[in-house]
C-alpha cells in the first residue's frame, strides 16, 4: 500500500502556483491510472485505486503547505499506512526548472510543506522534488514560489508530469536514483 502526497494550497488563485506542482502531479497520477473521484476526506482531496497491483491513495491536503501534516497523519494513522511507503511530490527551489531528483528523508531545505510533514509524521518518506528554479534574490522566494507558471513553462509542465506518471513503476519499486535519472532523460 502506498500513499502519493500532492503538496500545494487549495485555493483557485492558487491553481497554476509553483508551489502547487504536487497538485498537478496528483492529477495527472489520479487522470492516467484512472483512480476515484476525488472526495474531500482527512481534510484532503483523496482518490483509490490499483497501480501496478499495488493499493495506492493519492491525496492533495486542503489544509495549506504549512500545515500538509496535519493532514497526512490523520490518513496515515487510519489507514495504518507506513512512512516509509508515502511518497510526496513538491517544488523545489534549489533545483533548476524541469529537473527532477527523487531522495529518501533528508532535510526540509526550507520548504515549509516538508517541515510540516517532519513535524506531524516524521522524515522516513520518499519526496520527489520538482525544481522551480531559484529567484534573482533571497527576498524574492515567497513571491517566486507563489507566482504562477508563464506560458512556455506550462508546456515543459505538462511534459515533468507524464514523464513523472509514465515512470511509476520505478518509483513504486522504490528505485529513486533509476526513478530520477529516467525522468531527466526523457
Amino acid at each position: 500500500m502506498f500513499l502519493f502526497v500532492g503538496l500545494g494550497n487549495p485555493t483557485r488563485d492558487s491553481e497554476d502556483n509553483r508551489h502547487n506542482i504536487g497538485f498537478k502531479i496528483i492529477d495527472a497520477i489520479n487522470q492516467k491510472f484512472s483512480l476515484s473521484k476525488q472526495k474531500p476526506k482527512f481534510k484532503g482531496l483523496l482518490t483509490t485505486g490499483i497501480i501496478n497491483e499495488k493499493k495506492v491513495y493519492a491525496i492533495k491536503p486542503l489544509t495549506f503547505m504549512n500545515n500538509s501534516g496535519i493532514c497526512i497523519r490523520e490518513l496515515i494513522e487510519y489507514f495504518k499506512i507506513n512512512a516509509e511507503d508515502i511518497i510526496v511530490f513538491h517544488d523545489d527551489i534549489d533545483i533548476d526548472f524541469g529537473k527532477i531528483k527523487a531522495k529518501f528523508g533528508g532535510s526540509s531545505a526550507g520548504h515549509n510543506g516538508i517541515e510540516s510533514l517532519d513535524k506531524f509524521i516524521g522524515k522516513d518518506y520518499s519526496r520527489v522534488r520538482v525544481g522551480i528554479g531559484k529567484p534573482k534574490t533571497k527576498a524574492d522566494v515567497t513571491d517566486h514560489v507563489l507566482k504562477d507558471f508563464d506560458e512556455e513553462e506550462k508546456i515543459e509542465l505538462k511534459k515533468i508530469t507524464t514523464d513523472i506518471v509514465d515512470s511509476m513503476s520505478i518509483l513504486l519499486d522504490k528505485k529513486l536514483n533509476l526513478f530520477s535519472s529516467t525522468v531527466n532523460n526523457k
